[in-house]
């Protein structure tokens, strides 16, 4: 099985201001790889260049075994997709249209709407579960479900690797778990390869096959396990006192913080 995403010593970030610095890892497929770290650490950024959405300072970045900025765009859309923090909707679109903005990839001039692409688009529809809302407006539907649509978006554009940045920003706990889980079935039932930036940390303890912990464009940790991870790991990465206890269910860690400053 081929390697998805690699880096070699990549570095990057925004005009002449570096953000990530000499980051060299290994991307597993068919596995959900979580980026952690505190604010302005560069997990986005991180994920942004894996996305060839920033540019590379120096390094490089290797989508399946091959330099990505020596890959065509629509080449590389029809491999990975990225699912932006936050989107706007367009005006009175509906659940199904949306979802079949994800076939961009694939259209051209000689190459209009075809069953395939209907068939895409149903298909992301029923992953997601939203086969009974195809034709509802997206504005009309709740937080959760609006994040399930365009998460279908990014199915229906059938690449083998979905990169995510923040998928449950904004979602409550519910919703948060929904979302989770749909991803985790992504990857364990449908050989997708899923790479995204968390917030919390409990749930990418919970989620994650590889974490990634991110500090100040470093990634100083690289875990293959959830119970590798220690309290002097995430102090050092978020600069924050916890303790970790064992989930009697999961047998993984969960983090609690030293809420008193002076608690030893």
């Amino acid at each position: 099985m081929s390697v998805p995403l690699a880096t070699e010593h990549l570095c990057a970030g925004y005009d002449k201001h570096q953000v990530i610095h000499d980051v060299t890892l290994t991307i597993p497929a068919q596995k959900t790889t979580i980026i952690v770290g505190a604010n302005g650490s560069g997990k986005s950024t991180l994920l942004h260049t894996l996305a060839r959405l920033n540019p590379i300072q120096s390094g490089k970045v290797f989508l399946e075994g091959t330099d990505l900025s020596q890959r065509k765009r629509r080449d590389v859309a029809k491999r990975m997709s990225f699912l932006a923090q936050s989107s706007p909707i367009p005006d009175n679109i509906s659940v199904s249209a949306l979802v079949a903005r994800g076939r961009y990839p694939w259209q051209s001039l000689l190459y209009q709407w075809s069953q395939q692409d209907e068939n895409a688009v149903n298909e992301a529809l029923q992953v997601t579960g939203l086969i009974a809302f195809k034709d509802h407006p997206v504005a009309t539907l709740s937080g959760g479900q609006r994040q399930r649509c365009w998460i279908a978006m990014t199915l229906a554009q059938q690449t083998p690797i979905l990169l995510l940045d923040e998928p449950t920003t904004y979602l409550d706990l519910r919703y948060q778990v929904d979302i989770l889980t749909l991803l985790q079935t992504l990857t364990q039932q449908h050989n997708k390869t899923v790479v995204m930036v968390l917030h919390d940390l409990n749930f990418a303890l919970h989620f994650a096959d590889k974490l990634l912990f991110v500090k100040d464009g470093k990634v100083i940790a690289q875990l293959d396990d959830a119970n590798d991870c220690s309290a002097a790991l995430i102090e050092e990465t978020f600069g924050v006192r916890t303790h970790l206890v064992t989930d009697p269910h999961t047998h993984k860690p969960i983090v609690v913080p030293h809420w008193s400053a002076d608690e030893s």
